[in-house]
């Protein structure tokens, strides 16, 4: 693809190499020519085999564990495309690591995305394409451009396929938290279901206690929708109070990255969580069970918004 005499050129670290093959295939390019490893004392190498003078490039990696591992990945690429004269560059990362420190939670706190938003700044990317940041207000860190992908438009019609033929009335939409809410009342327009609320209280970080479900799903098939899932905690205990609390027959889950660490594929299994459903922005563990987690993939929609990035077109229409 070559147009505006620039040339556009995917490369990857090793976060997500799968995705951005699937993106480069998407685009009709190929994916472009590096080597990320590490020297014998654990300093991260990189080895750039083809020119980037005067080229659009677009750096595919996700900031998943190993966090600090796969964001340095990321800064090295991006200082050493800049020092290679390309044209452009931006850092396309499906999972933007450190997004939840956004805050200052209490006295003496660092807010850490902001610290990342400016690494990636001064390494040299002239612009960031993501997708369901966990605060929206973090595309203001950067000093850069930021396109917001969302996960809504992928995950809702999954299950709009799969409850296809039931009864509206049956399907309820249900946000773990508060802060999910206006996530989860998207996800329910898009497949014309109702919408519950759990209301729960944290006494202390990874662990959550639910107090109440506001709305109705007695006798309900219900999908709670959320934007990652980590330890698990706050959507195993959402589903059994769904369950228990709530007398729905029926939990589905779904979120967009799937980080699941320390006890969370535990959890997930002795869940009532009949399916969760999950995008490819993270690579799912190993040992995760693979009949009870479906697993959608992002790399068309990342194509189609890049594609629109390197011909100066709006990205918005990707949100419809």
């Amino acid at each position: 693809m070559n147009i505006h005499g620039k040339e556009i050129k995917i490369f990857t670290a090793n976060a997500t190499p799968e995705v951005a093959g699937e993106i480069a295939k998407h685009l009709g390019v190929p994916l472009g020519k590096s080597e990320v490893k590490k020297f014998s004392d654990g300093e991260i190498a990189v080895s750039i085999n083809e020119s980037v003078r005067g080229s659009d490039v677009f750096v595919v990696q996700s900031t998943c564990a190993p966090v600090n591992t796969n964001l340095m990945e990321l800064l090295i690429m991006i200082d050493a495309f800049k020092r290679a004269s390309a044209a452009s560059i931006t850092a396309v990362m499906p999972y933007f690591g450190y997004a939840r420190q956004d805050r200052k939670a209490k006295a003496r706190d660092p807010i850490s995305a902001k610290l990342v938003a400016d690494l990636i700044t001064e390494a040299g990317a002239d612009r960031v394409l993501t997708m369901d940041l966990h605060a929206a207000q973090i595309q203001g860190f950067f000093d850069i451009p930021v396109d917001h992908l969302l996960g809504v438009p992928i995950l809702s019609p999954y299950f709009a396929e799969k409850f296809k033929g039931h009864d509206p009335d049956e399907i309820v939409v249900a946000s773990p938290d508060l802060g999910s809410v206006g996530r989860a009342r998207k996800f329910a327009e898009r497949i014309d279901a109702r919408l519950a609320i759990v209301d729960k209280r944290r006494p202390k970080a990874n662990v959550s206690e639910v107090m109440n479900i506001i709305g109705d799903v007695q006798g309900k098939k219900v999908i709670i929708v959320d934007d990652l899932i980590d330890t698990a905690g706050t959507l195993c205990n959402a589903a059994e109070a769904m369950i228990v609390k709530g007398g729905a027959t029926e939990v589905y889950a779904c979120a967009t990255h799937g980080v699941l660490s320390g006890p969370a594929l535990e959890r997930l299994e002795k869940s009532p969580i009949k399916e969760l459903v999950l995008l490819d922005t993270i690579p799912l563990p190993k040992e995760a069970n693979m009949n009870r987690i479906t697993q959608l993939h992002v790399a068309s929609v990342f194509a189609e918004a890049i594609g629109r990035i390197y011909e100066d077109k709006p990205v918005s229409p990707l949100f419809g």
